[in-house]
């Protein structure tokens, strides 16, 4: 798997496919391959003559595993991404993030415009500027002795995910006290890339899709029918409205 440095940081990634680019940054305690390749939305992809390019968030697969929470700023691992892009001469990109790829992605959209084509918000709502994701309970769940001593709903339902994909869980709380950072309404409304919004119906932890979508002008919606944040990422329902967003885009 190729990887390259930005800083003393290491970068996976993956880059398979022809025609035009596509990065996807995927969720919290997720990595490419959980979140992108065994979903299929990589060979799915590649099947509409897309360029796929996908990273490891730092802390997470097998990138560089870091445990100072000031590490991992939404605008640090938005940075990561950005170098990526330099690394493979991609001045232009559609790109789809998912919870926590999707707040880099729309740091990215908002700071950086002039590398969107378009933008995908997986599993992240009006959480993109209040309240959204996973808080210190999380994060204490992550650092408890086992799974058993976690009481706290969504702190099991983190926990059990970093333990099913054998992630460093100090790592990721690490990640997670350093990447809270919500956008500003102004922030949010300032960003004019076209945008789709694609949250499941049942999803408790993104935030409405459609509070957001009043936020952002000209931004579109992608109900996911009866899907959580969990799984409603390799949805057959997200995939379609996904490929048919990116055919439409100029």
């Amino acid at each position: 798997m190729p990887s390259f440095h930005n800083g003393a940081v290491e970068i996976a990634y993956l880059d398979e496919g022809e025609g035009d680019p596509i990065v996807l940054v995927h969720g919290f305690a997720s990595s490419k391959n959980v979140n992108w390749v065994y979903p299929t939305w990589v060979s799915e992809l590649k099947k509409h003559n897309r360029r796929v390019i996908a990273l490891d968030n730092r802390g997470h697969g097998d990138s560089s595993k870091l445990y100072d929470s000031e590490q991992y700023s939404i605008g640090a691992m938005a940075a990561d991404v950005r170098a990526l892009l330099a690394h493979l001469g991609i001045v232009r990109t559609d790109m789809m993030g998912y919870s926590m790829g999707a707040r880099i992605t729309a740091y990215i959209a908002y700071s950086h415009p002039e590398l969107i084509r378009s933008a995908i918000f997986g599993g992240l709502g009006i959480g993109l500027i209040k309240g959204g994701g996973p808080g210190e309970n999380v994060a204490l769940a992550l650092e408890a002795d086992s799974l058993n001593d976690v009481t706290d709903p969504v702190g099991r339902t983190f926990r059990a995910f970093a333990d099913q994909t054998r992630s460093d869980r100090r790592a990721l709380a690490a990640c997670l006290r350093g990447s809270r950072r919500l956008m500003t309404n102004e922030e949010a409304a300032a960003i004019k890339v076209p945008l789709l919004i694609a949250v499941g119906t049942t999803d408790e932890i993104s935030g409405s899709a459609q509070e957001l979508q009043k936020v952002i002008a000209g931004s579109e919606v992608l109900d996911i029918p009866n899907r959580d944040h969990m799984r409603a990422v390799g949805d057959r329902v997200y995939k379609e409205g996904v490929l048919d967003f990116l055919s439409r885009r100029p």
